[in-house]
């Protein structure tokens, strides 16, 4: 629809929104910049001790010092690597699961109460468990990764599930369809939303699995350089470590938004 058949009304609203979304952004960057002034300020006239809390200028300092030795790129590789396998299977698997559950009613009137518990289970508890089982490496810690995000999704698109209308449900049936045709047909396209809000929060429950890993076990990642900064008290490198691991997080957040823009352009 073009600018010239909109009314006056709908132009003059969405000229309203564009100016408030706008002057959102221009607010979280003044905040932003806000914090790590006052971060920056703060570390130069001595009211914090930069050696605990460092600095923007030393943390800086430190990943420029980092991509010049080409250990940047190596260990943000490592763990954005891990993240994504862990992430993948993670959702992949409980959705399956999930659909497995809603497909047999006594199979999920079995598994509940044991997924409901290995999900409040802590999994660090686990971490242990899977470095004797799998070993000291990468696939220990995309299993740890695993287990933190697959019961989240499971509970989640199960729940959606059983939350499609009934009434849709029983329509399904008196025309005649088959489990698997109301499957594709209703339960599926009913849960768009709880799928995508599920990708959401395993993207935080991701990190949180490998960074968990790297901390028992691990030669590089984020995590690594988080243990390592912590034990040489090199609170630079601690800081760096952890503002890439919110920056790459963020930008896993993002395209998780974008695909869910896509998807419904296409749907």
């Amino acid at each position: 629809m073009s600018d010239q058949t909109l009314s006056p009304a709908r132009r003059a609203y969405l000229k309203r929104r564009k100016q408030e979304n706008t002057t959102v952004h221009l607010l979280r960057i003044l905040l932003l910049a806000a914090l790590l002034g006052l971060w920056e300020l703060g570390g130069r006239l001595g009211w914090m001790d930069v050696f605990i809390v460092s600095s923007p200028a030393r943390v800086v300092q430190t990943l420029a010092g980092l991509w010049q030795s080409g250990d940047l790129l190596h260990h943000l590789g490592v763990s954005c690597f891990e993240t994504a396998i862990g992430f993948g299977l993670g959702t992949l698997a409980g959705a399956l699961i999930a659909v497995g559950l809603w497909w047999s009613t006594l199979a999920s009137r079995v598994l509940e109460p044991y997924l409901v518990v290995l999900n409040a289970l802590p999994k660090t508890a686990l971490g242990p468990i899977f470095i004797v089982w799998i070993g000291a490496g990468t696939e220990s810690i995309i299993a740890m990764t695993i287990a933190i995000s697959v019961f989240v999704t499971i509970l989640n698109m199960y729940a959606g599930f059983c939350s499609v209308d009934p009434e849709k449900l029983r329509l399904m049936q008196t025309l005649g369809a088959t489990k698997w045709q109301t499957l594709r047909k209703l339960v599926l396209p009913a849960n768009t939303d709880t799928l995508f809000n599920t990708l959401r929060v395993n993207v935080g429950l991701s990190w949180v699995g490998v960074i968990m890993g790297e901390f028992l076990v691990s030669k590089a990642g984020l995590g690594y350089l988080i243990v390592y900064g912590s034990q040489v008290f090199n609170m630079d490198l601690v800081m760096a470590s952890v503002l890439l691991l919110a920056c790459a997080a963020i930008v896993m957040y993002q395209l998780v938004q974008v695909a869910e823009r896509l998807w419904r352009r296409v749907t």
